[in-house]
Order: structure tokens, then C-alpha cells, then sequence
């Protein structure tokens, strides 16, 4: 991956007099091309160049210290890690996603049994409560039938005792008018 921290721009070529001039009217300059080896600009070249000197002392002076080395290895841990930190981020939001689904389903699939359940209950409730009242509801059917022709009968009777009444009354009135000629 591109890591614009890493770039380092090329150094700034070392104009001539003439070139600056050139590239200061709007031209251009003519392409260079690096020499050696894959035009890198390193040359192929093995020579191994060594003083010849028959002094003794010569051979066993102590060679120059080796150059300085940038220092112990460090590993850049921030620098690269970007977009793998964003890939890390989005498979725990989706595991997170993942989970959270998880649990809503299984929620939801308890909530819906319970609701069939409580259905299930309240339809049998319901059914033996239609039971009960159809039950209920013949028996009054049949007790008011049984009224019904006990009234015709007790109906039957009270005619039967107000007529049987009002010849009394008849009666009773026909006396009391002539009372005083069956007293003599």
C-alpha cells in the first residue's frame, strides 16, 4: 500500500547556467540517462585498487572504523497499520452486527412462541367458556319453557278463582240487597 509518509522526492538536479536560462524561456531540456547498469547510474566496475608498499609497518595498521549505522531496529507500527486497523474495525463491527442480530432473533422467535402459547390458552379458554355458556344457556331455555307452561297452567287457575270469585261476589251482592226481605 502507498504510504505517503514514506515518500522521499527525488533530489533537485543542479542546473547550468545555460539550463536555467532554457528552462526560464519555457523549454525543455534534453532527457539524460543514467549509465550502468539497468540505467541505475552504477557502473560495472571491479577494480580493487590496494597500495603496494613493501613496508611491514603498512600491512598492519588497523583499518578505519566502520560507518555509523542508523541504530537498532525499530519496527514502524503506525505508519502501516492503517488500513489494516480500518479492515480489523469493520470485522468487529460486523461480528458486533452479527451478534446483535443474533439476539433480536432469538427474542423475537421467544416472543412469538410465548404469543402462541397465550393464543393457544386463550382459544381453549375461550372454547370451554362457549362450552359453559351454551350449557348454561340451554338449561335456562329448558327452565324457561318448564315457566312458560307452568304460567299457562297457573293462568288457567287464576281465571278459574276470579270467576269463581265474581260469583261469590254475585252472590254476596245479591244477599245483601235482599236481606232485609228474606229477614222478614
Amino acid at each position: 500500500f502507498y504510504n505517503p509518509k514514506l515518500y522521499a522526492p527525488p533530489p533537485e538536479a543542479q542546473l547550468s547556467e545555460e539550463e536555467r536560462i532554457t528552462v526560464n524561456m519555457g523549454g525543455t531540456l534534453a532527457p539524460t540517462t543514467l549509465g550502468g547498469i539497468a540505467g541505475t547510474g552504477i557502473g560495472a566496475s571491479f577494480v580493487q585498487i590496494r597500495a603496494h608498499s613493501q613496508d611491514a609497518s603498512a600491512d598492519k595498521v588497523a583499518p578505519p572504523p566502520p560507518p555509523e549505522a542508523f541504530g537498532p531496529y525499530q519496527k514502524k507500527s503506525e505508519e502501516g497499520n492503517g488500513v489494516i486497523q480500518m479492515i480489523d474495525l469493520l470485522v468487529a463491527d460486523l461480528d458486533k452486527e452479527m451478534q446483535e442480530a443474533e439476539v433480536v432473533e432469538k427474542n423475537a422467535q421467544e416472543n412469538y412462541e410465548k404469543m402462541t402459547e397465550d393464543a393457544s390458552a386463550k382459544r381453549t379458554a375461550d372454547s370451554k367458556s362457549i362450552t359453559e355458556k351454551s350449557d348454561a344457556k340451554a338449561s335456562t331455555e329448558e327452565s324457561l319453557q318448564t315457566e312458560k307452561e307452568n304460567k299457562k297452567g297457573l293462568q288457567k287457575e287464576h281465571m278459574a278463582v276470579l270467576e269463581l270469585l265474581q260469583a261469590l261476589h254475585g252472590e254476596c251482592d245479591w244477599l245483601m240487597q235482599n236481606y232485609d226481605a228474606r229477614k222478614e
